[in-house]
């Protein structure tokens, strides 16, 4: 399915090109004019250029004409769409599926054309006005006139087949092969940039595009200039390298090559400061900036990601239907894709739904230590439970806690191999400063970043546990069998109560009008802590989008029964020697936040007593602070 638009000045040649155009490509030909209704053509007729409020109605027509044609295969159509805004009301198709194709040539030859002209209501004189209205677009294929319409269709046909991308993808790491592959199946042309570094990186995008020439055409490029020239301006570009300093490089690399309403989308795991920050930079410049989300590993960059674009709606009204359709889908079949909001908001959440990652996986990770080391149940038994529990909860991440409980290489299981010292890129630790920034409880997530921090001690560790001869200590696993899955299942929900408490209070202290049940429902499918909870999610945040979790109903209604699971399971684990970090903070957070009364009257009073901080007194108005003379 496509649409050609043939455009340009009257005169320049459209209807014989677009024709001989549609001709060539076996496709129905349509002139605009043909459109127009009979009071248009009397003005013309009479020598009266036509206003916008003429063209309004007629372009309606051929908008509606154009959706038409593309869901019947296609058409060419001869159209002048001098002005950016009539191109953009005709735009009723996806981008993709709509080819610009410009003629234009000099006043003076188009006026002798004109001259030549017989029994045609548009007038000579009218072609100065056509020139002063004319807006030539920075987009599409643009051909001279001067040429016989063979030549121009022979320049046109050319052009089509090395078709200017769309898009441009800068950094082929796994992330940005999958993205690219995920782009390019979905019928978007796409130019793939690589640095190219002797001995270092070498040809990386020329070989990816090779490697893939049997089903896509990737225009590849080692070469700044080169690479951003290959795009339909106003060009899009989308990075994909490590976050930090290297962004800034990049674009610094890219700006002299941009030109206005260019637009750069960094889709790594950049700090939400630094998105906030760029978008400012590169506004003055005259240069658009999208700080965005990616989440779903290699797999969802290539099969559909959730993702999560901030910063002006204009850009994101740009490329948002490109971004939508390489996105993971709901069950209702919509894009796992929503605009997040302004300024740093798109990697903010994309950070926070890291941080909750790292709270889950540390959760599995407690819990199957706890089965193995303590319950004595072998992998495949842990696996076994594992698989049970899924079926209810389905979370990605407890799924491939399954795939990699059971993979074994020689007979013997992979993880009795890996070593016990967990790593970090970063961003659990960024929920954490962000939390302690807007004074917000962030007990679980900084819980499991301190947990991977303590594990990388792993030398000072072994030496420790012989020292303090710990070893953990044998449980009967039919005494806790059964609180074990509601244990899991509560400690879920605290922590997502937790993050999704960081995200409304970050929306409220920057003022991003974050919408949590959108958020939870492009986080459906797609990204890594997909489950059966974030459906849930979705309606509970739509009916009280500003209640915490944990004050919801059907939610309350779960954590009262299975409060003393959490506790029984955290007990016995820690009577056994096994350390539960996680899972021992979301308990902590919950009676904490569950609690009329806590500690905190006599640390206000230690505060006063050595610093005189002042403290709030029962039964006066919050607000009023007090002080002791100790």
């Amino acid at each position: 399915m496509a649409v050609y638009i043939v455009m340009g000045v009257s005169g320049v040649g459209k209807s014989t090109v677009g024709k001989l155009l549609a001709l060539q490509m076996d496709l129905l030909f349509y002139d605009a004019d043909d459109f127009h209704p009979p009071e248009n053509v009397e003005k013309m007729k009479a020598g009266i250029p036509l206003q916008d409020e003429d063209r309004k109605g007629w372009l309606d027509i051929l908008a509606r004409k154009i959706s038409t044609w593309n869901q019947k295969g296609g058409a060419v159509l001869a159209c002048s769409a001098l002005k950016e805004k009539y191109r953009k009301q005709l735009q009723s198709i996806p981008r993709e599926q709509l080819t610009w194709i410009y003629l234009h040539s000099t006043f003076e030859l188009i006026k002798e054309r004109l001259l030549l002209r017989k029994d045609h209501f548009f007038k000579p004189e009218l072609l100065t006005s056509q020139f002063e209205t004319l807006e030539p677009p920075g987009y599409g294929i643009h051909i001279d006139a001067n040429n016989s319409p063979e030549q121009i269709i022979q320049q046109i046909m050319q052009k089509l087949n090395n078709k200017i991308s769309r898009i441009g993808l800068y950094g082929l790491g796994v992330m940005g092969k999958s993205l690219a592959l995920n782009l390019a199946s979905k019928g978007v042309q796409v130019s793939v940039f690589n640095r190219h570094l002797k001995a270092v990186e070498e040809n990386v995008a020329k070989d990816f595009a090779a490697s893939h020439s049997n089903d896509f055409k990737f225009n590849w490029f080692d070469e700044p200039e080169k690479f951003v020239a290959s795009l339909a301006r106003p060009r899009n570009i989308i990075l994909m390298v490590n976050a930090g300093k290297t962004v800034d490089v990049v674009i610094e690399n890219l700006l002299p090559h941009l030109e206005k309403d260019d637009l750069i989308i960094d889709g790594g795991n950049s700090h939400y400061k630094d998105s906030e920050r760029r978008e400012k930079f590169l506004k003055k410049k005259g240069i658009l900036f999208l700080g965005t989300g990616i989440s779903g590993g290699e797999e969802g960059a290539l099969k559909g990601p959730s993702i999560m674009p901030g910063g002006e709606p204009t850009a994101y009204d740009r490329i948002g239907d490109i971004l939508e359709k390489i996105a993971a889908k709901d069950k209702n079949g919509k894009a796992c894709c929503t605009y997040i909001g302004p300024g740093g908001a798109g990697h903010f959440v994309k950070m926070l739904h890291n941080g909750i990652e790292y709270a889950e996986m540390q959760f599995i990770a407690e819990i199957y230590h706890f089965m193995r080391f303590s319950l004595s149940l072998d992998q495949e038994g842990v696996a076994g439970f594992f698989e049970k529990w899924n079926k209810e909860m389905r979370s990605y991440l407890l799924e491939i806690s399954i795939e990699i409980l059971r993979k074994k290489e020689n007979a013997e299981f992979i993880l009795d191999k890996i070593l016990d010292a967990a790593k970090q890129k970063g961003t659990g630790g960024w929920s954490t400063k962000a939390a302690l920034e807007l004074g917000v409880p962030l007990d679980t997530i900084t819980s499991a970043v301190m947990a991977r921090i303590i594990s990388g001690k792993k030398e000072q560790r072994v030496k420790a546990a012989e020292i303090y001869n710990t070893k953990p200590h044998k449980k009967e696993f039919k005494k806790i069998e059964k609180s074990l899955f509601q244990a899991f299942q509560a400690e879920q929900i605290i922590n997502h109560a937790i993050g999704f408490d960081l995200l409304k209070s970050a929306s409220e202290e920057y003022r991003w009008n974050l919408n949590l049940s959108e958020i939870s429902r492009i986080w459906t499918n797609g990204c890594i802590i997909r489950s059966g909870l974030m459906e849930d999610l979705v309606k509970l945040f739509r009916e009280n989008k500003d209640e915490n979790l944990l004050l919801h109903k059907e939610i309350v209604d779960f954590i009262k029964e299975a409060r003393q699971d959490l506790i029984l399971v955290i007990t016995q684990a820690l009577q056994a020697g096994v350390p539960m970090p996680g899972m021992s903070a979301a308990l902590n957070y919950l009676l904490s936040f569950t609690a009329a009364q806590t500690s905190a009257n006599m640390i206000q009073a230690q505060r006063d007593y050595f610093g005189a901080h002042t403290y709030e007194r029962v039964g006066k108005p919050r607000g009023e602070f007090f002080h002791t003379k100790w």
